[in-house]
């Protein structure tokens, strides 16, 4: 044993990056991670054609086949956050309930552009009984809504947190986690 055999364990929480296709998660992670993330990003080629619609996302040109891996870790209280990134394609949803094993939250990122992409994300978590946040992440040139117009548009209940964020930002992104582990610490004490 070395010298820090006397240092507890550190305490880890896992949690999802989830929404639709092209909606920040992977920019969510790298903006957040503390490692240089594990990715599963592949270009996108005509292959997608007829599986990937593209509309309202830009010039995207890579897709996550897997998953997107990620760490935080908070010193002084000894906890690692570990963050999993979800595909957004439905042809890659068998992955999830894998991914979901053992995980104490998730953000579902929502897009305006593209709003009913994320149905299928709190879908999901409602089903399973996963703690979970919507984030709307504001994309340049996108609409603009309050976050209890989303609230109502995706009919999401009152308890759960609807908030706006900007994945690339790092604090932004942070925020969001912190706001779900409050979520999740606020559901469980309940």
């Amino acid at each position: 044993m070395g010298s820090n055999s006397s240092e507890p364990f550190p305490t880890s929480f896992k949690f999802l990056i989830a929404g639709g296709f092209g909606v920040g998660k992977t920019t969510f992670i790298h903006s957040v991670s503390e490692i240089e993330p594990l990715t599963t990003e592949e270009t996108l080629t005509v292959a997608s054609v007829g599986h990937d619609d593209l509309t309202g996302v830009g010039d995207k040109t890579t897709t996550t086949v897997a998953m997107d891996f990620g760490r935080i870790t908070f010193n002084p209280q000894n906890i690692v956050l570990f963050l999993f990134g979800t595909p957004g394609q439905d042809r890659f949803w068998f992955m999830w309930d894998d991914l979901v094993d053992g995980a104490l939250g998730a953000v579902v990122l929502a897009d305006t552009r593209r709003l009913e992409d994320c149905f299928a994300a709190v879908e999901f978590f409602e089903r399973r009984g996963i703690d979970f946040l919507v984030a709307v992440n504001q994309f340049e040139n996108s609409f603009r809504y309050q976050p209890e117009e989303v609230r109502q548009a995706l009919d999401i209940k009152t308890h759960i947190p609807v908030v706006l964020c900007d994945a690339r930002d790092r604090r932004s992104a942070a925020s969001v986690l912190v706001q779900l582990i409050e979520h999740v610490l606020e559901t469980r004490a309940l």
